[in-house]
């Protein structure tokens, strides 16, 4: 099976590991303003950087109410889904990572965020019972989706001897395509030619429909995942060397599996229905924060969200910039990105089928 590869012993930095996360803090106001300011009237960037300032300091605006608008009731909410999500992408791609002790592991490959897709596909075209229907709404009907398929994904791959990397991994691919294939059905049997055009652009992820009324269930989500994530920070760097090195360590193995499964799914199921299915944020990012930080879940969780929802606002910046007067998907430009990354790390690591 796949070796872990942040079992090594290592000595925290403390003192570069804070200054890191704060210069990542630091980075979000100005790419949150370098975001704002492409669109399809583009903006100073010099105005977009004031405007943001001063709404962040209340202080009272002095640029024209056009510009105010364009600035704080457009382009900055779908900019803030864009961090919210990445960050709560981001950190779920460290739980699942520690859940299966595999670097491989990320929401979208095995299936996470397709059953999220699928859920939140057959609520919003009307494909739901209506005796079902009527008592979810669209956050629900994700979560449960994203549950059934991480749920299935963990049982396939489970064995007495611990989590089989390669039935892991194709029972992800399984219940991806599976969870694809519900969504496509459902997509292209709907009688709304314009919502089958709004759900197929909204299944490869995108923020352009984002209003402030979006914002508090992705924040809400974030947040608390984050929140319990720290908390069982310690649970987590146990995982990663073992389960029994972890059971003797006095942790509740579990237990522990029980949260970081429906956690998952919920964090992740509802930043899905927000933001459409999104991949490879949560591969990329903890490998790349591991790299900078170490491997202690004390910095790579913070760090992780940060770097997660400031690499998803330069992808949703490119997605918007990439064809004049036109916006792709945000998650074509993850794929770009993220393909090569998860191939690369299949050739550089000991991978075998056993």
């Amino acid at each position: 099976m796949l070796t872990p590869i942040y079992s090594r012993p290592e000595t925290i930095d403390v003192k570069r590991n804070t200054f890191i996360l704060i210069t990542l803090v630091a980075a979000i106001l100005p790419v949150l303003s370098m975001a704002i300011a492409f669109g399809s009237v583009s903006i100073p960037f010099g105005t977009s950087f004031r405007v943001l300032l001063r709404a962040v300091l209340f202080l009272p605006q002095t640029d024209p109410e056009p510009v105010l608008l364009t600035i704080l009731q457009l382009r900055l909410p779908q900019s803030l889904a864009a961090f919210v999500v990445g960050g709560g992408l981001s950190i779920i791609g460290v739980a699942m990572q520690a859940l299966v002790r595999n670097p491989l592991a990320e929401p979208y490959i095995l299936g996470v965020s397709s059953g999220a897709s699928a859920g939140a596909s057959l609520f919003y075209l009307g494909f739901l019972p209506t005796f079902i229907a009527a008592k979810v709404d669209i956050t629900f009907a994700a979560f449960a989706g994203a549950l059934a398929s991480i749920s299935i994904v963990y049982m396939v791959a489970k064995s007495k001897s611990g989590v089989s990397v390669s039935r892991l991994l194709l029972a992800g691919v399984a219940m991806a395509s599976l969870m694809a294939s519900i969504s496509s059905y459902v997509t292209l049997a709907s009688p709304d030619p314009n919502r089958m055009r709004a759900v197929l652009f909204w299944l490869l992820g995108s923020f352009h429909h984002v209003t402030w009324g979006d914002l508090p269930l992705a924040v809400g989500m974030t947040g608390g995942g984050i929140i319990v994530l720290m908390a069982m920070s310690r649970s987590l760097d146990a995982m990663l060397i073992g389960e029994e090195p972890a059971k003797s360590l006095g942790i509740r193995v579990e237990t522990v599996k029980k949260v970081l499964i429906v956690l998952s799914a919920l964090v992740t199921g509802a930043l899905v229905s927000i933001s459409g299915a999104i991949g490879f944020i949560g591969l990329i990012i903890p490998h790349a924060v591991r790299s900078v930080l170490g491997v202690n879940h004390r910095f790579v969780l913070p760090g992780s969200l940060l770097a997660g929802g400031l690499f998803l606002v330069i992808a949703d910046t490119m997605a918007r910039s990439m064809l004049p007067g036109q916006q792709l998907p945000v998650g074509i430009v993850t794929a770009i990105a993220g393909v090569p990354f998860f191939l690369f790390l299949l050739r550089r690591t000991d991978y075998q089928f056993k």
